[in-house]
C-alpha cells in the first residue's frame, strides 16, 4: 500500500515536508531517529518502527541504543544527557500527561537545545505522532517501507 492509498497526497506531502524540515533543523539525524522510534514505540506503530529502525541502523545508531530505547531511563551510560533530554521531551509531548509538558522536562531539554533546535525537536515529535496516528488508524502493517 502506498502513501497515497493511506492518505490524501496533499496531506501526505505536508506531513512529509514537516518531518523533513524538523529533521533538517534538528541537525542530528541519529538523534532524530531515536526520537521517532521512541514515539513510535509509545504509539505502537509497527509500520513506523520497522521503517525508522531500518533508517537508524543505516545511520549507524548503535544496536545497544536501539535495543535499550524502550528502557532509556534505566539504561545508564547508554544515552548521553542530550539524548536523554530529547527522549524525555519526546515522551512528554507524545503522552501529554495531565494535558501538558512538565516544566522540568521542558527546562531540561532547553539546557541542551537552542531555541531553534528545540522548536525543530518538538516539530519532529509532532510530525511522527501524526504519522503514527495515520498508520495505526489505517491499520498499516510493517514491511512496506522501501528506502
Amino acid at each position: 500500500m502506498s502513501r497515497t492509498d493511506v492518505l490524501d497526497p496533499e496531506v501526505a506531502r505536508a506531513l512529509s515536508a514537516l518531518s523533513a524540515a524538523a529533521k533538517r533543523g534538528l541537525g542530528d539525524p541519529a538523534l532524530a531517529e531515536l526520537v521517532v522510534v521512541r514515539a513510535s514505540q509509545l504509539n505502537h506503530c509497527a509500520f513506523c518502527l520497522d521503517m525508522h529502525l531500518t533508517i537508524a541502523r543505516e545511520l549507524g545508531v548503535s544496536v545497544q541504543q536501539l535495543d535499550l530505547l524502550a528502557a532509556w531511563e534505566e539504561a545508564e551510560g547508554v544515552f548521553d544527557e542530550r539524548e536523554r533530554a530529547a527522549l524525555a521531551l519526546t515522551e512528554a509531548v507524545t503522552v501529554l500527561t495531565d494535558g501538558r509538558v512538565p516544566d522540568e522536562v521542558y527546562e531540561r531539554a532547553a539546557k541542551h537545545f537552542g531555541d531553534r533546535e528545540l522548536a525543530h525537536l518538538i516539530g519532529l515529535v509532532v510530525a511522527i505522532n501524526n504519522w503514527n496516528r495515520v498508520m495505526v488508524g489505517r491499520r498499516i502493517p510493517p514491511g512496506g517501507y522501501q528506502p
